[in-house]
């Protein structure tokens, strides 16, 4: 049969990083705003690790080039169900036994289109646990004090045709 085009805007982040993480994200916008971020990291510790959207979709220094969290409204870091809170504070991601994190996360601060798009911005995995800006460090209220950046991608654009059987 012929492929149908459907009306959600989809992008896609290929993870690569220290230690052999990996992983692929999918990002689906609805008609409604929301952008569902589904997909699997798998090379993690066991735990807790910080996941953002960085500001620059720009890796030519690893990821320490990504830049701060993306932040368009000039907010403090928070937690991804707070008002303050920057755009691209997502939280935690868990990474069971195995060291796998099963991403399922719906927002609507990180859309694929529109003035804040995050379109060719980079999304984040931490060594650490987000704090959520709740921590008393000195970087819990720019960064959830989320250690080392240990995997990254790209976000891009992805096909908005999906084969149909």
């Amino acid at each position: 049969m012929a492929a149908q085009a459907t009306g959600n805007l989809k992008a896609v982040a290929l993870i690569t990083g220290d230690n052999n993480v990996r992983g692929c994200l999918q990002f689906i916008q609805d008609a409604s705003g929301t952008t569902h971020v589904t997909g699997t990291i798998a090379g993690l510790s066991p735990g807790f690790h910080g996941f953002h959207i960085h500001s620059f979709g720009d890796t030519t220094n690893g990821c320490n080039s990504t830049g701060p969290h993306f932040n368009p409204r000039n907010k403090v870091h928070g937690a991804p169900h707070e008002g303050e809170r920057h755009a691209g504070d997502l939280g935690n991601i868990y990474a069971g036994s195995d060291g796998v994190a099963e991403i399922s996360i719906k927002d609507k601060q990180i859309p694929l289109n529109g003035q804040h798009s995050i379109l060719g911005r980079a999304v984040v995995v931490h060594a650490d646990p987000d704090d959520l800006g709740k921590g008393g460090h000195e970087l819990s209220k720019s960064t959830g004090n989320a250690g080392a950046r240990i995997g990254c991608g790209i976000i891009g654009l992805q096909s908005s045709v999906e084969a149909k059987l």
